[in-house]
């Protein structure tokens, strides 16, 4: 391989020959582009991940230099953090992670009340509340469509039901709105349902079966 100075060669009168350093530079740049000297050297993405890694390496030195206790204490704080993170999460429940409202109450192949209901049972005894509280709210509105009592809707929203249903037994009107909004909770707003929950809709999916329209709502849906 060519020196990266001036080199020495010698003639056949083993006269020494001096390269000037410019032509022996370039010589030796040559020699050392030629690709079996390359073969061996790291790809584009293993530099540019060796590069990242250094970079990371180089921030958490920095920051374990200025943390009290160096590595120690910057793990101590991190570790605190994500405790922070996980309490947070378990106090304030799941992030909302569409509007609790706008979902249509039945998304499947129609079933009557009676089939809803026993899903309901059948997933609250396993224990899956969210499917049990959303099975017994459609029993709960295909109940009252079956009587005659809220006019058919396929793509109608648990609170536009709520609302219906509402205007025609009035004494029930705040617990439709409290059912519809628990629904939404667990279906749309990311809420894991719960067994009190469940057994309050249940509670009220049975009164409702016994109640009895007002004659003012009778009568309005009569001139409808």
């Amino acid at each position: 391989m060519a020196a990266l100075g001036r080199f020495i060669a010698r003639t056949d009168d083993d006269i020494p020959v001096r390269t000037p350093r410019l032509p022996a530079r370039e010589a030796a740049e040559r020699e050392l582009s030629d690709p079996r000297y390359h073969q061996h050297d790291p790809n584009p993405i293993q530099r540019a991940l060796d590069w990242l890694w250094d970079r990371v390496d180089e921030l958490f030195s920095a920051a374990a230099g200025t943390t009290p206790g160096g590595w120690i204490g910057l793990l101590a704080i991190a570790a605190f953090v994500l405790l922070l993170v996980v309490a947070l999460r378990l106090r304030l429940g799941a992030v909302r992670r569409t509007p609790t409202t706008g979902g249509a109450l039945f998304a499947d192949t129609p079933r009557t009340a009676a089939e809803h209901r026993a899903a309901a049972d059948r997933h609250a005894a396993a224990g899956h509340w969210n499917q049990a509280i959303q099975d017994r709210m459609r029993a709960l509105v295909l109940s009252l469509e079956e009587r005659a009592l809220l006019t058919p809707g396929p793509g109608r929203t648990a609170d536009e039901a709520a609302t219906e249903a509402g205007r025609a037994l009035p004494p029930y009107a705040d617990q439709l709105r409290t059912a519809a909004r628990t629904f939404d909770d667990v279906t749309y707003g990311g809420r894991p349902g719960t067994e009190q929950a469940y057994v309050l809709l249940t509670g009220l999916d049975t009164d409702l079966q016994r109640a009895k329209p007002t004659l003012a709502a009778t009568a309005t849906r009569s001139r409808g």
